[in-house]
């Protein structure tokens, strides 16, 4: 097999790698590339409709891209909703994403939280925070929670963001969950700061 065959190969396996993908930015992400590179192969040995195809693709790709990163960080593109935490439709939340919720925050057992927050893209429900109150003015996090699609936007930042959801209810600090510490940058690009063991948000 010659090196364009082999490139061919790569960038059609990138492709229908890009559509086995939960993550919706790391779909267009890999599309793209193949896309890409099946310009230059098809360009290489001269099957210009597919040239063709493939470059309209990328173009789309590219749109889709500017767009989701435009609205990444944009407060009014999502909403935060308080629930209770007996909440029948956040129940049924955590019960659709529990195998998830436990592989990427094992120990971690609901019906233990007073507050709870759903973070809406539209009409999606994209992330879940829940919180206790830890004493002392603090509100520990149990669970900071995003729907795989959507993992790579952050939802949860909109409810750190939003801090009066907290203020108003007396915290002026809020503790990053434990399980939260391979996080450790996302948590920082919000403001959390290392105090002894805690990663924290003053608030």
């Amino acid at each position: 097999m010659d090196v364009w065959s082999i490139i061919g190969w790569g960038g059609s396996a990138l492709v229908v790698l890009s559509l086995l993908q939960t993550r919706i930015l790391r779909l267009r992400v890999l599309n793209l590339v193949g896309c890409v590179i099946l310009v230059g192969f098809n360009a290489v040995v001269g099957v210009w409709p597919m040239v063709g195809m493939n470059a309209v693709l990328a173009v789309i790709n590219v749109v889709h891209l500017w767009r989701l990163l435009r609205h990444r960080h944009d407060e009014t593109e999502y909403q935060v909703l308080q629930v209770d935490e007996s909440d029948e439709y956040l129940g049924y939340i955590l019960d659709r994403h529990q195998k998830e919720i436990i592989r990427f925050n094992p120990g971690f057992t609901p019906g233990t939280s007073q507050y709870a927050f759903l973070v809406q893209h539209g009409d999606r429900t994209v992330g879940v925070v829940l919180a206790h109150d830890a004493g002392d003015g603090r509100a520990q996090i149990d669970l900071d929670y995003a729907v795989p699609k959507y993992r790579d936007f952050t939802p949860g930042e909109f409810v750190y963001r939003r801090s009066d959801v907290f203020t108003d209810r007396g915290f002026r600090q809020v503790l990053a969950s434990p399980r939260m510490r391979d996080s450790t940058p996302y948590l920082k690009n919000l403001g959390f700061h290392r105090d002894g063991n805690d990663l924290v948000l003053n608030l």
